[in-house]
């Protein structure tokens, strides 16, 4: 088969991956020259009774939760809908911001229905790719041909403000489908106008490919765009490679900074920084670590650094090979702090562990044989599934699978699964309950607009229709 992109968008019941839910899903599939193919998805996800959304996020898609009941979904059904039809092989899946928020969405959602939650991106020649770091070094190196929004004084990279500012229409952003269509547009903007780029930040997408341009055997200065980076100057950067990163990742230091302050500081002083509050990062006098991990998964928009010699690339960073050179070379002259800084990547944090086997979706690979076991389940219509008890090794997926019945198959639970599945739906909403209350009261109060108040109206019959009882 050829390759083929397939943009995707989603809507979600609130920000965190883990807790949050699906509730739209909008893609279209094109050819490598972005024509498209085939009719566009727009499909609604059934938001189960064991969720409370984030009224801050439905107050910007306006879908209510009844909205999905009636029309949506289940998570089962969407979860073989992506694995048969979307994510087929050969598949690009692209999005904008996809590799930190979207994509761990997919990914938590195929784990709670028993498929691999990481095949989707990597086997039989599929891989992905996030346009916002390829819009972020557009706008740094080759801005030329394209109009750039800027509010209050500052640069900004909001999809519906480029698509507005280059008269792409974008009838309705933050509906998945019309975001799609405008991302299809803003990467068919990009290839006309700066191909180059293009082609290159494409190709490079594959961690094979920036492994030969960022790696520790071959220590070279290297132009990157990232959020972690001041939007003063377009999330644009040169780092360097400095030392061994988590699971074969790298750590890079960024060469706009001088080393100075931080070469001879002891390991936890380094630590502290690195972890530093948005309180004490806030404080007066506060220099943060300018270290961070590159992953080579996550398709980082990386370039060698000869694309600052074209176009005046030098300027628009508001670099200079001079600083790039004084500042490598203070990092290398000081060997022991690239190995603090390793020791610090090493170490574990403190993180409270998980009890919920739906949140420890990244606790461990699940071996091959539970690895069948999950197939099985995943094939079984729901009279099969009443009599399938299989004997997990991986402690996580007894659980899981009671979850997975629950929601998707709620008939086929016997009368003590049921029993523990309204204790854990409980607990969970119980524990959603007071922030959205508040969250629900203070827009109450400050919203005017009859659609937003509608959208408040649902959420409050929503809440009562499934926080239990007390004494249940």
């Amino acid at each position: 088969m050829s390759q083929t992109f397939f943009f995707y968008d989603l809507e979600t019941s609130g920000l965190g991956a883990r807790d949050d839910r699906i509730m739209q899903f909008a893609g279209r599939r094109t050819d490598m020259d972005l024509k498209p193919i085939g009719e566009p998805y727009n499909i609604l996800i059934k938001l189960n009774d064991d969720t409370l959304p984030a009224p801050e996020a439905l107050m910007v898609t306006g879908i209510t939760p009844q909205q999905t009941v009636a029309d949506g979904y289940t998570e089962a059904e969407f979860a073989k809908i992506l694995d048969q039809e979307i994510f087929t092989p050969d598949t690009v899946a692209v999005g904008f911001n996809n590799v930190s928020f979207d994509d761990e969405f997919i990914r938590y959602l195929f784990w709670r229905n028993f498929y691999d939650p990481y095949a989707w991106t990597w086997r039989d020649g599929r891989s992905r790719w996030d346009l916002l770091d390829v819009v972020r070094m557009t706008r740094a190196l080759r801005p030329e041909g394209i109009e750039w929004p800027v509010v209050d004084g500052k640069p900004v990279n909001r999809l519906e403000l480029i698509t507005k500012a280059n008269g792409i229409d974008h009838y309705k952003a933050h509906d998945a489908l019309s975001d799609v269509e405008a991302l299809i547009a803003v990467t068919q903007l990009i290839k006309d106008k700066q191909p180059k780029l293009y082609d290159f930040l494409l190709k490079i997408r594959d961690k094979n490919e920036v492994k030969k341009l960022v790696n520790l055997d071959n220590k070279q200065p290297f132009v990157y765009a990232s959020g972690r980076y001041s939007s003063a100057n377009n999330h644009a950067t040169v780092a360097f490679p400095l030392t061994a990163g988590r699971n074969g990742n790298v750590v890079v230091y960024d060469l706009r900074q001088d080393p100075t302050p931080f070469l001879n500081l002891p390991a936890k002083e380094l630590r502290d920084k690195l972890y530093a509050t948005r309180e004490q990062r806030l404080a007066e006098g506060f220099l943060a670590l300018p270290v961070k991990e590159l992953a080579y998964n996550k398709v980082p928009a990386v370039a060698p650094l000869g694309v600052l010699e074209q176009a005046d690339g030098w300027a628009k960073l508001d670099l200079d090979t001079a600083t790039i050179t004084q500042h490598r070379d203070s990092l290398l002259s000081v060997p022991a702090f690239a190995e603090n800084i390793r020791s610090i990547f090493e170490g574990t944090r403190d993180f409270k562990p998980l009890s919920d086997p739906e949140g420890q979706l990244y606790d461990g690979l699940v071996g091959d044989r539970d690895g069948i076991r999950m197939e099985k389940v995943r094939l079984s219509t729901a009279d099969e599934l009443v009599d399938l008890h299989p004997e997990f090794n991986d402690e996580r997926l007894p659980e899981l699978f009671l979850h997975y019945k629950a929601r998707n198959f709620p008939k086929v639970l016997a009368e003590d699964e049921m029993v523990a599945w309204e204790k854990w739906r409980g607990e969970r909403i119980n524990k959603q309950l007071p922030g959205f209350l508040r969250s629900l009261q203070r827009l109450a109060t400050t919203t005017t607009d009859d659609s937003k108040q509608f959208v408040l109206q649902e959420l409050q019959l929503w809440a009562e229709s499934i926080v239990p009882l007390d004494g249940e």
